[in-house]
């Protein structure tokens, strides 16, 4: 099942087109993107047992992020080895390194983005996972059973205030206005063959900077939660970026950052792809 934030009504996706979620179900579920998590495992039954049909055709510009305000946000840095290597930092021991992202910089797919003026603004693509059912000091077997479902994201990231001071600001570098672009929609685990094993690609007017694969992070998406969860409860409608395969800006010789006029292209496999142009 695919489901989506269009306009700021929940709807399922069915055959590229929308369903009204709050319309199909006779006012049960609301028409809040948001609120379906803390339903979820209702919404899932109900959704299994209705015939969903019809709907609308729509823009991909109107969709907005499947979970636009999720109570926290966590993001995973250094989480495949290639990408270890590019930024010259030391591969986390132990226990993930983990960030945030605030939530004003959360949008849908389809977006132009203001660059920070004198900035160094950098890509990364990544695999994002969005929490359906609590979780709490969970095994990492059972991981998956706590996700609702997977989305694209790009963690954009300004690099010269994210690597200021000690330690660098990771979360305030990566939070201007539009920096969070998540979608296109939510898909449930059950639609992949291998959740754990997803393509990744990014390009950049059309030359592909990253690419990778999902079976190649040091944690898992299940690894993620058991290790997040064992710390604190993850609520649902939380959301985990699950970190970036090589290939950023800042790995290159000589480094290379986005400019006014560029246009980024982020995919994965059995999902979709977010748009993004920059505006200076």
């Amino acid at each position: 099942m695919r489901i989506a934030n269009l306009a700021g009504r929940l709807v399922v996706i069915v055959a590229d087109r929308a369903v009204d979620v709050r319309t199909a179900s006779n006012g049960v579920f609301s028409s809040d993107p948001e609120a379906v998590y803390s339903r979820w495992t209702e919404f899932r039954t109900w959704a299994a047992r209705t015939e969903l049909s019809g709907g609308i055709s729509f823009d991909p510009a109107d969709l907005g992020a499947p979970s636009p305000m999720p109570r926290q946000l966590f993001a995973i840095g250094l989480n495949y080895r290639e990408h270890v290597k590019e930024t010259g930092f030391a591969a986390p021991a132990g226990a993930p390194s983990v960030f945030t992202k605030f939530a004003t910089s959360i949008t849908g797919p389809v977006t132009e983005v203001v660059l920070p003026e004198g900035g160094h603004t950098d890509w990364e693509v990544e695999l994002v996972a969005v929490i359906g059912r609590r979780a709490y000091q969970v095994y990492e077997a059972d991981g998956w059973s706590h996700v609702a479902g997977l989305t694209v994201g790009q963690d954009l990231s300004e690099r010269i205030i994210q690597m200021a001071g000690q330690p660098p600001q990771f979360s305030l570098g990566k939070s201007y206005p539009g920096f969070t672009p998540t979608g296109p929609w939510l898909v449930t685990p059950d639609e992949f063959d291998d959740p754990d094993d997803l393509e990744l690609t990014c390009a950049v007017n059309g030359e592909q900077v990253q690419h990778g694969r999902t079976r190649h992070m040091i944690l898992s998406v299940p690894a993620l939660i058991a290790r997040l969860s064992a710390v604190l409860p993850l609520l649902p409608g939380d959301v985990i970026f699950t970190g970036t395969p090589a290939g950023v800006g800042l790995g290159r010789s000589p480094q290379r950052w986005l400019a006014p006029g560029d246009r980024l292209v982020s995919t994965i496999s059995g999902i979709g792809e977010l748009r993004q142009q920059f505006l200076s």
